[in-house]
């Protein structure tokens, strides 16, 4: 039965068990529920304007104008398309696609201004 349920988040192993409506590891004694961490899973997505999930490399259009702030300053407009995004994690604020828009350059983006091309 152990070869259905999957391994433990916390510490990798196989050897977890059903308790209830828990799942539980023995080694290091974590446990969880598989829809809290179905639900995690989901929160870690990240999706454009639509709701559509992005991935590395996909191409996006960028969905409204965005002022640039810097020594060029400027405007992206709408419908800028911006090929090869990178996720990033670690971005400022709430800036999680990293990416090279042409005329300005290496910048980070919010997933909220952009949708999938």
């Amino acid at each position: 039965m152990s070869d259905t349920l999957p391994p433990c988040p916390q510490c990798g192993s196989e050897y977890t068990y059903e308790m209830g409506e828990l799942i539980v590891c023995p080694e290091c004694a974590h446990e969880w529920s598989p829809s809290e961490a179905a639900e995690a899973a989901d929160a870690a997505l990240i999706r454009d304007v639509n709701g559509n999930v992005l991935a590395d490399g996909d191409d996006v259009v960028i969905a409204k104008d965005l002022k640039v702030k810097g020594a060029g300053g400027g405007t992206i407009k709408v419908g800028t398309k911006v090929k090869g995004i990178r996720l990033i994690s670690d971005g400022v604020g709430d800036h999680d696609i990293d990416a090279t828009v042409e005329g300005f350059g290496r910048m980070q983006l919010k997933s909220s201004v952009v949708k999938k091309a």
